[in-house]
C-alpha cells in the first residue's frame, strides 16, 4: 500500500473484524469505504492540499490480498452501483474452513470442552474483566523489549487480541464453514461478478493460492459484461504483500551482520516492489 500511495495513489484501507461470516464481512467493507469516502467528498484532505473536487472524478480501484481477494470479489457480487472499475485480486484463495484453518475440525470440539474449564478459572475471569488499556499496557511493554519496534505492528497486534473472543465464541458454538461456502462463492462469482475489469496475481511459490481456478470462473462471466481479465505469475509467496520495510539500525561501526540484515532486507522487499510497480502499471493502462 505504501508503495502504491508513493506512485501517487489515494490510499483508504478498510478495517475489518476477522469473522467465519464473509458476507457480513464485505458489506462492512463497502459500507466502511463508501462512509470514508463521502466524508473525503465533503472535506477533501486539507493537510495534503486536496480539494473535494479533486476527489470526485477519480477513477476507483481495488487492491485484495488472500481473504482480502475473496471478500473485494464478494462486494464485486454483491453490489452493482458504486464499485470499483477494476480489481487487482492478489493471491485468491477460496479454501474450505477444514484446508484454511489446520485442525479445524478437532478445534470445535476441544473449545467446547476447554471452555467450561477455563470459564472457572479465576485467571480467565481476571483477563475477561480486563480492560482493553490493560491489554494494551502489557503489549505496549513488549514493544518496549524490542529496539525501534514499529508501533503500527502493535496496533495491529492490540486490534487482534480484542477480535479473539468473538472468534473463538463462534468456534465454540459450533460453526464448522465459512458463510458463504467456498462453492456458494463460485456461483456467486460466475453469475454476480460486476467488477468490468480483474487482475489475478499469483506466487510462484503459493501453495494454496487459486487463481487458476478463478480465472476459468470469472473469464466467462468478465467476457459478458464486456470486461477485461488478465492473470500474472510473480516471483514470491503467499506473505510476499505483507513484507515490511522494517527499520535495521545499524551500529557504530558497519558488521557483517548489517550487511546480512540490510542484504535480506533488499531481497524481501524486491518481490513486493514488482507486484507494486505490477498493479500501477496495469491500472495506467486502463486509463482512457
Amino acid at each position: 500500500m505504501e508503495l502504491l500511495a508513493k506512485e501517487g495513489y489515494l490510499i483508504v484501507s478498510v478495517p475489518y473484524n476477522v469473522t467465519f461470516d464473509h458476507e457480513r464481512a464485505a458489506r462492512e467493507v463497502y459500507e466502511r469505504f463508501h462512509e470514508c469516502m463521502d466524508m473525503l467528498f465533503s472535506s477533501g484532505l486539507p493537510y495534503a492540499n486536496i480539494a473535494a473536487n479533486d476527489l470526485m472524478n477519480l477513477p476507483l480501484y481495488s487492491v485484495g490480498h488472500s481473504n482480502g481477494a475473496l471478500l473485494q470479489l464478494l462486494v464485486g457480487c454483491y453490489f452493482a452501483e458504486k464499485i470499483p472499475k477494476a480489481n487487482a485480486t492478489v493471491s485468491f484463495n477460496n479454501r474450505p474452513a477444514s484446508e484454511a484453518v489446520p485442525y479445524f475440525e478437532q478445534l470445535g470440539p476441544t473449545v467446547s470442552q476447554v471452555m467450561p474449564l477455563m470459564e472457572a478459572s479465576p485467571l480467565y475471569s481476571m483477563a475477561r474483566d480486563a480492560s482493553g488499556n490493560a491489554w494494551k499496557t502489557l503489549l505496549d511493554t513488549a514493544g518496549t523489549l524490542v529496539q525501534e519496534f514499529d508501533r503500527e505492528v502493535m496496533m495491529s497486534l492490540n486490534k487482534f487480541v480484542d477480535q479473539l473472543p468473538s472468534v473463538m465464541g463462534q468456534v465454540s458454538e459450533g460453526t464448522s464453514e465459512f458463510k458463504p461456502t467456498p462453492s456458494e462463492n463460485r456461483l456467486f462469482f460466475k453469475k454476480s461478478y460486476n467488477v468490468p475489469h480483474t487482475l489475478l496475481v499469483k506466487f510462484s511459490s503459493d501453495a494454496i493460492d487459486e487463481s487458476d481456478a478463478l480465472e476459468k470462473i470469472l473469464r466467462p462471466r468478465v467476457a459478458s459484461i464486456g470486461g477485461t481479465l488478465k492473470k500474472v505469475t510473480l516471483s514470491g509467496n503467499h506473505l510476499t504483500p505483507c513484507a515490511q520495510d522494517l527499520k535495521w539500525q545499524v551500529g557504530y561501526q558497519y558488521t557483517p551482520a548489517d550487511a546480512l540484515a540490510q542484504g535480506l532486507k533488499s531481497i524481501s522487499l524486491n518481490d513486493t516492489k514488482v507486484l507494486a510497480r505490477t498493479i500501477s502499471d496495469w491500472f495506467q493502462d486502463l486509463q482512457p
